[in-house]
């Protein structure tokens, strides 16, 4: 009886050895970042539309399109605009949802897309990789085609130029100011 007991012993502590290891590992391993195609300005016959938006629109607005869409998933997310770009969702640990806040700073570039460079990370009382949280996000919480999380890079970049819009109607960032809530757009709508 003794000599099973031993046995189950160093069995289960070799399981869990091998847990540990397989966690580490895991979270330890080389991501890869995707692609980012550098777009050009959209060609054609295009009528400029200039738009000054605040954060409290854009925040109702962005949510409303995740909601619409179906983007946030069996995982709910939401983003909130304040003096930084907020990502607020949770990562399933075992049993337990432990609540994330990931903030953003972001960058309006020249051909009208947003670079959101990583700010802050907050996964309940974890201290995490940040490249190890943003891999959870891009596999596991369903984006737009239009947006690609580069976990290496610890950014976001948004290709708005590829967010499908009716009436094929694009949209171009002049200016994402969020301390001085100064948000400004261009929509080129088509005029053929």
């Amino acid at each position: 009886m003794k000599q099973k007991w031993k046995i189950f012993f160093f069995l289960l502590l070799g399981m869990n050895i091998i847990i540990v290891v397989a966690l580490v590992t895991a979270v330890k391993a080389p991501i890869k970042d995707e692609a980012v195609e550098n777009q050009k300005m959209v060609s054609g016959s295009y009528v400029p539309l200039k738009i000054q938006a605040e954060k409290e629109d854009l925040n109702q607005v962005i949510n409303h399109y995740l909601e619409k869409e179906g983007l946030t998933g069996p995982i709910h997310y939401q983003v909130v605009l304040g003096k930084y770009v907020e990502l607020y969702g949770t990562i399933p640990v075992f049993s337990q949802e432990i609540q994330m806040k990931l903030a953003f700073e972001p960058i309006a570039l020249d051909n009208g897309d947003i670079l959101l460079q990583q700010k802050s990370i907050s996964v309940g009382k974890l201290q995490l990789p940040v490249s190890y949280v943003l891999k959870f996000v891009r596999d596991k919480y369903k984006l737009p085609e239009w947006v690609t999380i580069q976990p290496n890079a610890e950014n976001i970049y948004v290709s708005l130029q590829k967010m499908k819009l009716k009436s094929d109607i694009h949209v171009k960032v002049d200016e994402f100011d969020l301390e001085n809530d100064d948000i400004r757009f261009t929509l080129l709508v088509p005029v053929k």
